[in-house]
């Protein structure tokens, strides 16, 4: 069932970096606040997936340009994935303590 979470999860990035909102919808709405943000944005996966149950790890760099400073940050989300649908996020900045969360080390 992992692998169905990550496959859950790099749609959500896929659809995010396509513009495709009614997908983003269907995933927490803070996305789509996150959207009106920015005139241009991006999200960059840095690593493969890290998947412990139903929780998928993902480092990645977050990019916006447009209506104010730009913003480029890189840190982790674990996302915890129930029924198909993502049903919580959390993001840290350390990778460390988000690897620690599922358990795991660097």
């Amino acid at each position: 069932m992992s692998q169905e979470n990550v496959k859950v999860v790099r749609a959500l990035f896929e659809a995010w970096n396509g513009q495709e909102m009614d997908a983003v919808r269907e995933h927490p709405a803070q996305w789509e606040q996150m959207r009106d943000t920015w005139e241009a944005d991006d999200l960059k996966m840095l690593n493969h997936s890290i998947d412990v149950g139903d929780r998928v790890a993902v480092r990645f760099i977050w990019r916006g340009a447009g209506r104010g400073p730009e913003a480029d940050l890189e840190m982790t989300g674990v996302h915890s994935v129930r029924k198909g649908r993502l049903f919580y996020q959390e993001f840290f900045w350390d990778h460390a303590e988000a690897l620690e969360t599922l358990g795991l080390s660097e």
